[in-house]
């Protein structure tokens, strides 16, 4: 299993696929599969059937995730998409955004 180096919370951007461009705040990082959903991308429509929550019924739209090799970290200093390497800062291990050097 490879180390994900993106959390939840993290603005991303797609830099590979049918939503190359797209920025979006991660929602939920999915670890067993390396994947990640990101608000506002790589919507789907859900066909959902009636039931007690959703007495309608009806089609809804929702994310679906995204491998994490196609999502980089945005910086937030440059607002473009970056690397992320890891330091020690004291006793703590901390992100860092390899473009302008700048803590996560």
């Amino acid at each position: 299993m490879t180390k994900i180096k993106i959390k939840s919370g993290d603005v991303v951007k797609v830099i590979a696929g049918d939503h190359k461009g797209a920025e979006g705040k991660v929602v939920r990082v999915i670890r067993e599969d390396n994947k990640a959903i990101v608000e506002g991308v790589n919507m789907v429509s859900k066909h959902t059937k009636p039931s007690a929550q959703n007495p309608q019924g009806g089609i809804v739209k929702k994310e679906a995730p995204i491998h994490i090799s196609n999502l980089a970290l945005v910086d937030p200093k440059s607002k473009e998409a970056t690397k992320v390497g890891f330091k020690s800062k004291g006793d703590k291990k901390v992100r860092f955004s390899k473009k302008s050097n700048q803590v996560l």
